[in-house]
């Protein structure tokens, strides 16, 4: 486990020691083993004005503008899939399951499978360089639907039956009964959607141009593809980049282990 563990930390070891280097360390071929003086100004630079000459706008615009769109695409799916599964398990309606499985079947297309009829959607809409349209085509989750509809059907149909003898309605049900119960659920996949929108690398690519919208992602790509890259601030940006989920994870890991082990409700 110690090896295992070295072997997944040493990368990132070594970006937070370059991250801390002076711009000309890393162009000699080797790199330090030991961190160096210059920490606080590379991470003070990157955060405050970033690398203009890479079109790279500081890196607290983009990690705010990472941290609406992660949180938009993970509340949303969060809702929507919440919201269709409590409507596919409790209420009777034609065709209930085949749109079920209509849903479903859209986890054989990723966005990168129907990137052009969205992006046109999206730019007919005039939903180019916003969050909007940052988040809105990355909601839809047909993982989370299936997941929440498995875990529905575990109630026991005598909650829902107290639950109408004491005169609560559908929403009132949902709230109240539903909503406690899946807690660790939502927490663990709340994780999980948080880290996928924070990770988004091609759709952000595609659809903004404007550098007031660069997610994190994109700075770090934008900077590592100019002529002489700056590794120094490279890896700044880096470790910041790699904070927000990390802590998401701390935060929140008792509930998302319980989450995705429990199986007792």
């Amino acid at each position: 486990l110690m090896l295992g563990v070295a072997v997944v930390v040493f990368p990132v070891y070594v970006a937070l020691v370059a991250s801390t280097q002076a711009p000309g360390d890393l162009l000699r071929g080797t790199l330090p083993m030991l961190p160096g003086a210059h920490g606080i100004e590379n991470f003070t630079r990157m955060w405050q004005s970033g690398v203009s000459n890479a079109g790279a706008p500081p890196a607290g615009t983009m990690l705010w503008n990472s941290f609406i769109m992660a949180m938009a695409i993970t509340v949303g799916k969060l809702s929507i899939s919440l919201l269709s599964a409590f409507a596919i398990v409790y209420f009777r309606f034609r065709f209930r399951m085949f749109f079920f499985w209509l849903i479903f079947i859209t986890l054989m297309l990723p966005v990168e499978v129907r990137i052009i009829p969205t992006f046109q959607v999206v730019a007919d809409l005039n939903m180019l360089n916003s969050f909007a349209g940052l988040s809105i085509p990355l909601i839809a989750s047909a993982t989370a639907t299936f997941l929440f509809r498995q875990f529905f059907m575990t109630i026991p149909e005598e909650m829902l039956e107290a639950a109408r003898v004491d005169g609560a309605g559908p929403l009132k049900f949902f709230k109240d009964i539903l909503m406690p119960l899946s807690i660790t659920n939502i927490a663990a996949l709340f994780v999980i959607m948080f880290i996928y929108g924070w990770n988004q690398y091609l759709w952000p690519l595609l659809i903004t141009t404007d550098p007031d919208y660069y997610t994190i992602v994109m700075g770090i790509q934008r900077m590592t593809s100019e002529e002489n890259p700056q590794w120094h601030l490279i890896m700044a940006a880096v470790v910041m980049a790699a904070l927000p989920p990390v802590l998401v994870i701390l935060f929140m890991q008792r509930l998302f282990v319980k989450g995705l082990t429990e199986t007792e409700k």
